[in-house]
């Protein structure tokens, strides 16, 4: 049985050694907190929030988000496909999130905000009114995706195939119809 634990700061811990105890956590904070390559698998977090964490690589099979927040966060090369997607819900703001995978998560209404997801795999996920404000997706893929409605105004270096995934509805900018282009390898001035 998980030990319940809320209402908790962990301020510039270091996980990569020893894990984070085995527990429900709810309402706590991570400050500063190293998780690189940690355990982090078969653990609850609700509403909580990481700030400035290093979770790159971290294994995360069977964890529950629900209702977290990650902020100016280093998580490169997750899988949040491993993660139990029941009520998964989160958001990321100023995050570095190069070569993650979301393969095949229903996603809708997700929040990136200035992220970083040079790399990231969304093939089949639904991100259906999904917002990318200001983020790199420089090599992100998008293969069966369903983007309706998701808002790519500020997006920039994606690379979307209108043939190989559900646009209906979804916002770009002007600048930004050069990334439904690509393929074709076309010059637009």
């Amino acid at each position: 049985m998980n030990t319940f634990i809320a209402d908790q700061t962990f301020k510039g811990e270091n996980y990569t050694k020893s894990r984070l105890p085995q527990g429900d956590y709810e309402n706590c904070v991570f400050e500063g907190c190293d998780f690189s390559n940690a355990y982090l698998d078969n653990q609850n977090f609700m509403e909580c929030e990481f700030l400035d964490c290093n979770l790159s690589n971290a294994n995360i099979a069977h964890t529950i988000f629900k209702e977290v927040i990650f902020s100016h966060c280093k998580m490169m090369g997750l899988k949040f496909e491993d993660c139990n997607d029941f009520l998964m819900d989160f958001s990321f703001q100023d995050c570095i999130l190069n070569f993650s995978s979301f393969y095949g998560l229903k996603l809708k209404n997700q929040k990136f905000m200035g992220c970083k997801l040079e790399g990231a795999d969304f093939t089949e996920a639904d991100l259906s009114y999904t917002q990318f404000t200001d983020c790199d997706l420089q090599g992100a893929i998008f293969n069966t995706t369903v983007l309706e409605n998701a808002d790519f105004r500020t997006a920039r270096n994606f690379s979307i195939d209108p043939e190989r995934n559900h646009l209906k509805k979804a916002k770009f900018s002007k600048e930004g119809i050069v990334g439904l282009l690509r393929k074709h390898d076309i010059i637009v001035e």
